[in-house]
């Protein structure tokens, strides 16, 4: 048995490999031309547009490898029954059963590799790449009306609600266009405090430049108190907010692990606002190193197809169609859920699911005819 995994498993890992780098020579290209549009632009370069391409490669291995698994599962398979290897390690005692156990181990290695490359490698890759983006734009904005984050917390004035807006970071990292509003217990706007920059330490302390405060008066004051307006040129803020929980907010989603979605999501549960899409995209991540056991049982039956059934190409192309579907049913989930209101890990193992039981059907199938 030793002998078959190790001919199974160099097979198959040299096929996903040359897939991989197949995808990975393409979307190189494609994201170099893109980042062409800006060399000439605040100093970028060939070099740097080149360099932002690379960024972007370990995001793209992270969404490819259970694709690649499962074109070039088919693809070692189909050739080995083509030359009928396959039907020697069949004569020789290799089962349905038994060949979905190895296939299933090599799952497994490709399931851990792709939660590595997920929540180390491709956040890290992400990071780097906004960095260098910001650098040379003069920093990252946030569409629309920025980012929102809420909370709440006692003050010496009493307990206070704050509805935090940031408008992105800067080149050096800092969070630029700030704006804080407090409100009191029944909901009055008592202090606005408005900042060109926010460094935000690991304890919680925001320490605003040029900031702007505006106080006005309490239910307590007269009613001819005076709306008070202060100037600080810096200004130190405390909050429960930590920078994982700000940046998650400003900085794009590919940049966050499992662990920061988590928290997130948990973040804006705890302060009612809306995290459904967060819970859905923290699910979908969890659960996506899962597919790698899905796509090598599906690709499993394309073995037992007769020679006369189609050719290695013609399976293989197969298996690219196979794979295609799965990403649109992938994608389509998250928005049909979150637009129906669905419980997330229902949204995100919904398709891994269809296709793992499309897998075990035909499993079945090979089983009793097979």
């Amino acid at each position: 048995m030793k002998t078959v995994r190790r001919l199974l498993y160099r097979d198959i890992v040299a096929s996903v490999g040359f897939v991989v780098l197949a995808f990975l020579s393409l979307f190189f290209f494609i994201d170099f031309v893109d980042e062409l549009d800006s060399v000439g632009r605040h100093g970028r370069t060939v070099g740097h547009a080149v360099l932002a391409a690379l960024f972007e490669l370990p995001g793209h291995t992270y969404e490819l490898v259970p694709i690649a698994l499962l074109i070039g599962t088919i693809y070692s398979l189909a050739r080995m029954a083509q030359s009928s290897e396959f039907t020697i390690l069949r004569t020789g005692g290799l089962g349905p059963g038994r060949a979905l156990s190895l296939l299933a181990v090599l799952g497994v290695i490709f399931g851990a590799l792709t939660f590595v490359i997920g929540d180390y490698v491709a956040p890290a890759s992400e990071r780097l790449a906004v960095q260098l983006k910001a650098r040379f734009s003069g920093g990252l904005k946030v569409g629309g009306a920025g980012a929102w984050l809420k909370e709440k917390h006692s003050t010496p004035e009493g307990e206070r609600s704050f509805s935090i807006n940031v408008e992105g970071t800067g080149a050096n990292g800092a969070f630029e266009g700030v704006r804080i509003f407090a409100f009191d217990s029944d909901g009055r706007l008592v202090t606005r405090i408005s900042a060109r920059q926010a460094q935000v330490a690991a304890d919680g302390t925001w320490t605003l430049s040029d900031a702007d405060i505006t106080h006005w008066p309490q239910a307590s004051q007269r009613d001819d108190a005076p709306v008070r307006e202060e100037r600080w040129p810096t200004l130190a803020w405390a909050s429960t907010l930590k920078p994982g929980v700000v940046a998650a907010a400003v900085l794009p989603v590919a940049t966050m692990t499992t662990a920061e979605l988590w928290r997130y999501g948990e973040h804006l549960s705890d302060q009612a606002q809306a995290a459904q899409n967060t819970e859905i995209r923290f699910w979908k991540k969890a659960l996506y190193p899962l597919a790698c056991l899905v796509m090598v049982a599906l690709a499993l039956p394309f073995a037992y197809m007769h020679a006369r059934s189609g050719g290695v190409s013609l399976r293989v192309f197969g298996g690219i169609m196979l794979g295609i579907s799965f990403v649109l049913l992938n994608n389509l989930a998250g928005h049909i859920g979150l637009l129906r209101g669905w419980t997330p890990w229902i949204v995100a193992a919904t398709p891994s699911l269809i296709y793992l039981l499309l897998s075990l059907a035909a499993f079945l199938w090979l089983v009793r005819y097979q």
